[in-house]
Parts: structure tokens; sequence; C-alpha cells
């Protein structure tokens, strides 16, 4: 399907360096020929298509943002853009690159030794090696303080208990980034272990009966006394800083990356719209309800557009907060999810079928309005900001 220009009406391109819209467009391209032919079966089959990792990885996609070792080093709005057509793909495979690299590479690129970087980040880089992100625990999502996974020193290796679940990509890792509480206990007591395949009292299990990101891997991982030596922990960090600045670093990229979902959905319903006949033979997109619905969406996108594209600028100005990010990953996942669940009416009973994106996107992104910081907690941050006063507790 031909991309509509209607779509970038604010001439968001004008705003763009040649070099991000070239790394947009080349992954624009890559999801066109390689992820849309096949995407709607793996969906269907809940499979994860892990042979798409190569040609993400020769297009810089993985650890896209990041300098050095193999990585690519796009700046924020580069990377968002890639994010983003990804998106336009499947939320499942741009959950896939955003915790490798905004989950996983980013804190042993921040955190870690030299030796770590070495070991893992060029790996990484090139999809030889994946990694997974081990925070969410099945009792402790948006409170990651209660956390109940615990490691104690024990001579040159730290052993470490505990369960966390909802893991992406966990079963095909070949390192977990695992937080866990150290010495009493407290929430500033958290360090980052580097936990790898194959290590006694590892393990990961699917999740089953999903609905939602079935074309990606969702795990719960269990940690039976194993023993993490003092090489696989990450020196540079201590305390909930440490998880919480990997959230806020992927968190960016999300709410750019949704919009990419909200382009498929308005994309395919105006096409559809304009093709399909009603009543007396004039096409769908001619009537007034349509119209209003079409309106209503694109106007959703180009706001999205502009809050996204602004908050990448400051960040690589290193001037964005972690209020700005909740208000633009809050904003921009509703309303995607708000376009898709529209979108699926224009299809009229075809839109419920997987022949047509809006129900998988829509599905989709029921997972992505809660993880990351969930909508409500988001309300909250920005609660907070607004007047002074914590809701939380």
């Amino acid at each position: 399907m031909p991309r509509a220009d209607i779509t970038d009406l604010f001439r968001i391109d004008d705003l763009l360096s040649a070099e991000e819209k070239a790394a947009r467009d080349a992954v624009a391209r890559f999801v066109d020929s390689e992820v849309l032919p096949i995407i709607g079966k793996h969906f269907r089959d809940g499979t994860f298509p892990a042979h798409l990792i190569p040609g993400l990885a020769e297009l810089g996609v993985l650890g896209a943002n990041l300098q050095g070792y193999g990585c690519a080093g796009m700046n924020t709005v580069s990377y968002g853009l890639v994010l983003q057509e990804l998106e336009r793909g499947d939320s499942g495979l741009r959950s896939f690159a955003s915790v490798q690299g905004s989950l996983c590479m980013f804190p042993i690129h921040a955190y870690g030794s030299e030796e770590q970087k070495t070991r893992f980040l060029p790996g990484m880089a090139k999809g030889q090696l994946i990694g997974c992100f081990g925070l969410t625990e099945p009792d402790f999502g948006s409170n990651p303080g209660g956390m109940r996974a615990r490691a104690r020193k024990d001579g040159d290796t730290w052993v470490l208990n505990g369960t966390k679940a909802w893991i992406t990509n966990g079963s095909i890792a070949d390192v977990a980034v695992v937080w866990a509480k150290t010495e009493d206990g407290g929430p500033e007591s958290v360090r980052g272990f580097l936990v790898e395949k194959g290590m006694p009292g590892f393990s990961a299990r699917e999740i089953p009966g999903k609905f939602s990101l079935r074309a990606s891997r969702t795990s719960e991982l269990s940690f039976q006394d194993v023993r993490v030596p003092d090489r696989n922990v990450l020196p540079g960090v201590v305390g909930l800083k440490g998880p919480l600045s990997c959230l806020n670093n992927a968190r960016a990229g999300i709410a750019f990356a949704v919009t990419g979902a909200a382009i498929a959905c308005f994309e395919g319903a105006r096409e559809y719209a304009l093709s399909r006949t009603q009543f007396d033979g004039k096409s769908i997109a001619g009537y007034q309800l349509t119209q209003e619905k079409l309106a209503d969406m694109l106007q959703e996108i180009v706001k999205a557009q502009l809050l996204s594209l602004r908050l990448a600028r400051l960040k690589d100005e290193g001037r964005s907060s972690p209020v700005m990010v909740s208000l633009a990953k809050r904003n921009n996942v509703k309303s995607a999810l708000d376009i898709a669940r529209v979108a699926r009416s224009i299809y009229g009973a075809n839109g419920i079928t997987d022949d047509y994106p809006p129900v998988r996107h829509m599905l989709n992104l029921e997972s992505v309005f809660t993880y990351e910081g969930t909508h409500e907690v988001h309300t909250l941050v920005l609660g907070k900001a607004i007047t002074g006063i914590d809701a939380f507790g």
C-alpha cells in the first residue's frame, strides 16, 4: 500500500536531517518487504520471526543510539523514527528491538565495566547475542522497590534467588540484565546482574495464552541459587536509579514508536474507506461519519508526531526530563490505541480479522498501554509535577 501524503500534513520531513530520513527510510523498506508479508501469520501462530534479527542488525537497529562497540551511534530522533517504522510493522518486533537496545545494551553501556562492554555489546549489536531485562516480578510491576529477588555475596560470587515475570525475549536471551536487592534489602541496595544462559539454577519459560504481542517471546524467569561471578555485576550504579534510568530511556523511544502503529491503522483505514462502496455505490470515505473518524485520527497522529520530535530533540540536547517522557508516553500510546479502535470500526466486520492491521495493532497496544509504566502511573507522575503532591503513597 503506498504511503499517504496527508499523513505528513505538518511537513515533519522538513524538520529532519538527511541522515535521519535515511535511517527511517531504510527500516521502512525493510518493514515493507520483510515484515508486513509475514507478520500476520506469526501473530496468528504466536511465533517470533527470529529470522529477521540479522537484517535488523545489518540496518544498525540494535543499540542504534549507543556509541562505539559496533553500535550505529544514531541520535535520538533517528532512533525514534527507526522504532516508529518497526512499530508500523508490529509492536512485537519493535519490543524486541527496544528491549535489546534500550533495556539491555544501554545499562551495560552506561554502567558496565570495560570488560563487560567489550564482551557483550559487539555481539548484541550484531544480533548474535540476545538480551532481556529482568525487573518486573509477579507481584511487583509498578512498584519495583518492592521486588523480592535477592542476591547475597558469597566469596567472589553472588547467589541470586527470585522470579521475574512478563520478560520480553526471556526464553531466547543469551544474557539477562537482572535487578535484585542485596545487603539489607532496601530499595537503595538494588544491583544489576548479568545472568548468562546456561548458568545453573537459571531457567525461562514462555507465558501461555497471550492475546497481545503474539509475535513476541514473553517469559517468566526463575533463579534458584544462581551463582553470578563478580565480573558479571554492573559496577557503575547502585539503587533504583539503575533500572529506572533504563525504563526512562526505553519510554522515550516507545513514545516515538507507537505512532507507527497509528499510521498503519490510519493509512489502512483510509485506503479501505476509499475502495469500499455501500448503499448507492458511493465509497464509504464520502460519508460524513467516516470522514470525521479519519479527521480525528489524523489530528492525533500529527499531535503525536510533533510531541515525539520535540521530546527527541530535547533528549539529544540533554534537556529532557522524566516528566516530559511520561507525558509523551501517556499521550501517544492512548491516542494510538484509540486510533486502532476507530480504524477497526471503519473496516466493519472485516476489521476483526488479522487480514487487516487494526485488530492486531489494537491488541498489541493494550500491552504497550500497560508496560514501561502503566497509563495510570504516568498520570500520577504528571499529577505530582502539576501539584507538587505525591499521590503514590
